[in-house]
């Protein structure tokens, strides 16, 4: 009796297995060199079925050596070309042809390759396949209690947990013997079969080194050498299931909700519990009578079943909003926004007419505004989110109305200042707490103090305008320049003796029309006029590296980012590389510039010819050090 198993058969052990049982007691096994060949590749690859094929053969050469079997390798090797197509049947093609060649019977656990041989009146023996570390339960539920938010391990490591309450949660050593790269190779290997063999499972990622598994309520990050260094498994799962009526302002909240389709950012740090609270907006939302949809990548938001969960189509988020437009929800929750295609999805969804809840990573819930600011365009701003709700320890901490207006800005007085504000006002106060505006061609968020809104001279606008009357003044003048604020609407400027003449201009038109667009009076006086302890040349002048005007502390503290800024025909750039949105001193030698919000594609970017540009180029060709550091 002639035998030839192909490549699934001999992986799966089948031959020996046969042998074992007498079936193939003293049959000559012909085994394929194309077969030998996937082998190789497969082991090379470093997967599991290649070593399991490469054992089999061993087997086999010992039941030769026995006399318990014949063994023959036949045929020719693959080339490389056909077991790179072996998923279209190069190889199986191949093996076909021996059988038929050696009026062998074609050993096989591959039904599609059992089918065609048939079809080709070809002697089948199929076998079923072998299911491959299969198991009815996670291999690492013990590690769980009921308190246990994540499980850590690592090879060579002790294996940890988060376990705790929200907001009191412990990174802690669970079992004190550290796992070997056998045993987590055996973890990982069944929870990536386990995902895709059960239908409470699915692998929502997998690529080299790296597998993301849902598996009920556990989302699972499977990392295995090269991407990383050593197998890695992280399981997460939430430890809290709540309804709206669990949060504080939950009717409000309601009413909110339902009086129009809304926009919000639920934001807080990670482990806050933003996703438990998106889930129990979910699940109003649908029990309101809203269609409700999620999108996410992984899905692991825990929703009832009448609510669709979506994720990445075709990898683009950009296709499942297209598919969602269609479906046409009244909300829809994104998990999680956070780079700008997300921003920019949720906007484009939003002003469609969606309702969409997102959820975004932000330390303060002003923050989760601010990564909006350069992404969109800021006058839109209100009308993609209207709402911002910040959780703290799982509780909602505040929430914020953002609303429009135009009006002059709170610390301003002059009426022709007036542009549009975007106010974010406490949702429980109804005071508003920030402003966000452009200030002299600069995007600005400006704190309100608890005073009805009048802005703090060193952390509200009163700052910023500090920073810009330095900016103006440096523009013109050639020594140091320092400012001193006087109130709201007036400031004192010390400058060289032989800089008051340049500052002021013939007639005072210079310092006139810097007034004009400031909105704040102006009077210039020399360093020698300066009260001993406000600092400057007969004080406490230190220039780069000491206090600067514009910034109020210790700049030598607060190195920053060097960067090689860009000149071109029109704007001087600064590629800043990360931070889209936020806002940035740019600095000389650490002496502050200006302050500017990063644009989309992670530059700042100043017009030619403006005196920020003018005062840039001049520290370029100076050779002076330009360095970037987050705006406090």
């Amino acid at each position: 009796m002639n035998v030839v198993p192909d490549t699934s058969a001999v992986v799966d052990g089948r031959v020996s297995e046969r042998v074992a049982d007498g079936t193939y007691e003293g049959a000559a096994v012909l085994v394929p060199e194309a077969v030998v060949g996937e082998l190789e590749s497969q082991a090379n690859d470093g997967l599991e079925s290649g070593w399991d094929g490469l054992s089999e053969l061993k087997r086999l050469a010992d039941l030769a050596d026995e006399g318990t079997i014949e063994l023959e390798y036949v045929g020719e090797r693959a080339d490389g070309d056909a077991r790179s197509h072996a998923h279209e049947g190069d190889v199986d093609a191949l093996i076909r042809d021996i059988a038929a060649d050696r009026d062998a019977t074609l050993l096989s656990s591959d039904v599609v390759q059992a089918e065609v041989a048939r079809a080709k009146g070809i002697d089948v023996e199929y076998v079923e396949p072998v299911a491959r570390g299969v198991v009815d339960e996670l291999p690492i539920q013990d590690f769980f209690t009921d308190e246990t938010m994540s499980v850590h391990l690592k090879t060579g490591t002790k294996p940890k947990a988060k376990r705790g309450s929200l907001g009191e949660m412990r990174y802690e050593v669970i079992d004190e013997t550290e796992t070997s790269e056998e045993q987590m190779d055996e973890w990982a290997t069944a929870i990536v079969d386990l995902a895709r063999q059960s239908n409470e499972g699915f692998i929502e990622l997998s690529d080299d080194g790296m597998d993301i598994v849902q598996f009920r309520n556990y989302r699972i990050a499977v990392a295995r050498p090269p991407f990383a260094d050593g197998i890695e498994i992280t399981a997460v799962r939430p430890i809290a299931k709540t309804t709206l009526d669990d949060y504080e302002f939950a009717d409000e909240l309601r009413e909110r909700f339902k009086e129009r389709k809304r926009g919000v950012l639920i934001s807080g740090s990670p482990g806050a519990g933003k996703s438990t609270f998106a889930q129990a907006v979910a699940e109003f939302l649908n029990d309101s009578d809203y269609a409700v949809k999620t999108m996410e990548k992984p899905r692991d938001l825990q929703v009832g079943p009448e609510i669709t969960q979506y994720g990445a189509l075709g990898g683009e988020m950009e296709n499942t909003a297209d598919s969602l437009l269609l479906v046409r929800p009244d909300y829809t929750i994104y998990d999680e926004v956070r780079k700008t295609n997300d921003f920019e999805v949720f906007s484009d969804m939003r002003m469609a007419g969606v309702g969409m809840v997102g959820v975004v990573h932000a330390s303060r819930a002003i923050d989760a505004l601010q990564r909006l600011v350069g992404r969109v365009e800021l006058g839109m701003i209100p009308q993609i989110v209207d709402t911002v709700v910040y959780i703290e320890a799982g509780e909602v901490h505040t929430v914020y109305d953002v609303t429009t207006e135009v009006k002059v800005p709170a610390g301003l007085t002059a009426e022709d200042l007036a542009r549009p504000v975007i106010q974010v006002s406490n949702f429980e106060t109804g005071r508003p707490e920030y402003e966000i505006y452009t200030f002299n061609r600069q995007v600005v968020t400006v704190p309100l103090n608890d005073e009805g809104g009048e802005a703090e001279s060193e952390t509200g606008v009163g700052r910023i305008a500090k920073r810009e009357i330095e900016r103006e003044i440096k523009s013109v003048a050639h020594g140091h320049v320092d400012v001193e604020l006087k109130g709201n609407d007036e400031a004192v400027v010390y400058v060289s003796e032989g800089d008051i003449g340049t500052v002021i201009g013939k007639g005072g038109g210079r310092i006139s029309d810097i007034e004009n667009r400031l909105g704040i009076e102006i009077d210039v006086r020399t360093h020698d006029e300066k009260p001993s302890d406000a600092g400057g040349p007969g004080g406490d002048e230190r220039g780069a590296n000491g206090q600067t005007g514009g910034r109020g502390g210790q700049v030598g503290e607060e190195r920053g980012t060097v960067v090689q800024p860009e000149i071109t025909s029109r704007h001087v750039v600064i590629d800043v590389d990360d931070g889209v949105g936020e806002t940035v001193e740019v600095r000389a030698d650490g002496e502050y510039l200006f302050t500017a919000t990063v644009g989309r594609g992670g530059e700042v970017q100043v017009s030619r010819g403006s005196a920020i540009a003018e005062e840039l180029e001049d520290a370029i060709d100076r050779k002076r050090t330009v360095t970037v550091v987050p705006a406090r």
